[in-house]
């Protein structure tokens, strides 16, 4: 099978690494990719917004199958151009992908499906918006409805804060604030069939101790030892069966990945959020955990075979990455600055400890930063402890002039288990 990623963060890192380990790939292709990707595939450049671009690529390359790493480009409608030439593709069509393209639109689907979520108002005007926060009160969540890499979201006790985050958006959600840990679930569905992988709890403040802004995500681990044992089974009845089945009989159903971003409240589960794609930094932990080969999945989801797969098998082992972020980040970061210490890991902490790139290129023989969130640090071990000693250790063998990241990831699960 060949197979050919669209982006290039650490999530395509990761989907390219499980992919380079599975016997049926014979060949891998990324676009465009980054430093670390081009040790496991073939790099090419590509706009990855442009559909027709994209799925020449695929065309050219003789694609078996093309997975659609970010949310933009399923936006877009890449996916959808991918299918016209007749290529069997992991990631949903721009339509189905407003579930992640528009709060207000998601917000509807699970009205209609009778999903748990959250009360909520969409305002696009500043009286609408002064009603809601009125409505709603402290702590204040205010989503942009749109597009807005992991940092459209405001979650504030601050009134002016609120409501200036509100009034630069041109369409707001506007809702009640969920109590209790979040949890991160995905699943594989190809429209009909739904399979779901392993939970997981990123963080998303860029400060230990959720303290900071909101980031992309600073770090995450896998398995969730508090959690309830029949957390996935409820949320699979609850949230993505009736998910999956609302789209497909509104005519646009949801095939790929369909990611629930979950609050665990003391009134139960509710659904914060929905996306259209694996989530960064979970994806690096749950295909840490993940034993069956992945493409086969992949290509059974985008062929309309999911019912036909095998249940999936996963290490017993728990996994946690630590992101390296930029200095400044998450605000505008400094991009141009060498990495130093990758060999190190790769000689003396693989294969339980691994750097999964995100925003790095290559500049001559040395490494450099090119973005915010700069590397994900991954690690497996027999729990949480040792998975989070292996990352740190791992960490501590990295330099990045300026660099952050955050000391406490996963802690107080380790502790707690």
């Amino acid at each position: 099978m060949k197979v050919l990623v669209i982006g290039n963060g650490a999530r395509e890192h990761a989907l390219c690494r499980s992919l380079s380990l599975d016997p049926d790939v014979t060949a891998l292709h990324c676009a465009p990719g980054n430093a670390g990707i081009a040790e496991v595939a073939e790099l090419h450049q590509v706009d990855a917004l442009d559909g027709k671009a994209v799925s020449t690529l695929a065309t050219e390359l003789g694609a078996d199958l093309v997975v659609v790493g970010p949310e933009a480009p399923l936006v877009a409608g890449v996916a959808d151009a991918v299918r016209e030439v007749g290529i069997p593709v992991f990631g949903p069509s721009g339509e189905a992908a407003q579930i992640e393209g528009s709060k207000a639109f998601a917000k509807d689907v699970m009205a209609s499906a009778g999903v748990p979520t959250a009360r909520s108002y969409v305002c696009t005007t500043p009286e609408e918006i002064e009603e809601a926060l009125d409505a709603f009160g402290a702590p204040y969540v205010v989503k942009d409805d749109g597009l807005a890499a992991g940092k459209g979201v405001v979650v504030t006790a601050d009134l002016e804060a609120a409501r200036a985050h509100a009034n630069a958006c041109e369409r707001v959600v506007i809702e009640e604030y969920l109590d209790g840990p979040e949890v991160s679930l995905f699943a594989i569905t190809d429209g009909d069939t739904v399979v779901p992988l392993q939970p997981a709890q990123d963080f998303k403040r860029a400060l230990d101790g959720d303290e900071g802004p909101n980031t992309g995500g600073m770090g995450a681990y896998s398995p969730l030892p508090w959690a309830d044992p029949k957390l996935v089974s409820e949320v699979m009845e609850t949230v993505l069966q009736p998910t999956v089945d609302e789209m497909h009989r509104r005519g646009t159903p949801f095939s790929g990945l369909l990611y629930a971003g979950l609050a665990i409240t003391s009134r139960g589960v509710r659904v914060i959020e929905f996306n259209a794609r694996f989530g960064d930094p979970e994806t690096q932990v749950v295909l840490a955990r993940l034993k069956t080969p992945l493409a086969g999945v992949l290509l059974a989801a985008a062929k309309g075979d999911l019912a036909d797969v095998e249940p999936l098998r996963w290490s017993d082992d728990a996994a946690v990455t630590v992101v390296v972020a930029s200095h400044n980040y998450p605000a505008t970061p400094r991009t141009g600055d060498p990495i130093t210490g990758l060999d190190k890991v790769a000689a003396e902490d693989a294969p339980h400890a691994y750097v999964l790139h995100a925003g790095t290129k290559r500049d001559g023989d040395a490494i450099v930063s090119a973005g915010g969130r700069v590397l994900s640090v991954t690690a497996t071990g027999k729990d949480l402890t040792k998975a989070r000693d292996r990352a740190y250790e791992a960490v501590s063998r990295i330099h990045l002039d300026g660099s952050q990241h955050r000391t406490d990831i996963a802690a107080k699960a380790a502790e707690g288990a």
